[in-house]
């Protein structure tokens, strides 16, 4: 069965997670190009987990653009591991603090994995939250 390992990281406070598993690599998506909600006090103490998080994110075009074009790219992986029988996938995202829009990020791919793939095994990890 394949596994999906899902962290979201910060690039200012810990750096890329490490490949723990004998595959080394995987993928690592940046988002610090979306507009940040961590620059605004009302949401600085909240994650993306968080529903005015949440809000505020979906409510951003580039968030929306960059997830579609992230699930096109693991939906290829996923099919072609399944097919080759490979164990391991990890998938990476950071931004600047590694709370809201590296979580949100790696939430929605989660959600996105479950529904289309019932099979595989997903743990997300969030370094900066948890």
């Amino acid at each position: 069965m394949l596994k999906v390992r899902i962290f979201s990281f910060s690039y200012k406070y810990n750096g890329i997670p490490q490949d723990t598993t004998e595959n080394g690599g995987g993928f690592v998506f940046d988002c610090r190009f979306i507009h940040n909600p961590g620059k605004y006090e009302e949401y600085k103490n909240l994650t993306g987990k968080d529903e005015k998080v949440i809000i505020f994110l979906q409510k951003q075009a580039e968030m929306a653009n960059f997830l579609i074009n992230v699930y096109g790219i693991i939906d290829k992986s996923v099919d072609n591991y399944i097919k080759r029988e490979f164990s391991d996938l990890m998938v990476s995202f950071g931004c600047t603090g590694g709370r809201h829009r590296s979580v949100y990020s790696a939430e929605k791919l989660s959600v996105h994995l479950k529904e289309k793939y019932p099979e595989i095994e997903i743990v997300v990890t969030h370094q900066n939250i948890e």
